[in-house]
C-alpha cells in the first residue's frame, strides 16, 4: 500500500481495510480505522498492530496486548 493509496478517496471518513501479513488492502478510501479495544481513530499513516486473524486494527501494542489476552481468556 502506497501514501496515494492511503491518501485517495474521502479525507474525513474511516477507510475499510483487509489486514494481511505485514501490509493492508485498501477496500474503503478513508482517512483512518477504528481502534477495536478503545474505538480511537488511527490514521492509516500510523497504523501498525492489527490483527489478521481476527481482521481488528489496535492503536497501540498495549491495545493489542489487551485483544489477544481477552481471546485467550475464552
Amino acid at each position: 500500500m502506497n501514501r496515494h493509496e492511503m491518501m485517495a478517496g474521502r479525507p474525513g471518513a474511516e477507510a475499510k481495510l483487509r489486514y494481511l501479513d505485514g501490509d493492508f488492502q485498501v477496500l474503503s478510501p478513508g482517512a483512518f480505522v477504528r481502534c477495536a479495544v478503545t474505538g480511537r481513530p488511527i490514521p492509516l499513516a500510523e497504523l501498525r498492530y492489527w490483527s489478521v486473524d481476527d481482521q481488528e486494527a489496535y492503536a497501540d501494542a498495549y491495545a493489542a496486548n489487551q485483544a489477544f489476552m481477552t481471546r485467550r481468556m475464552r
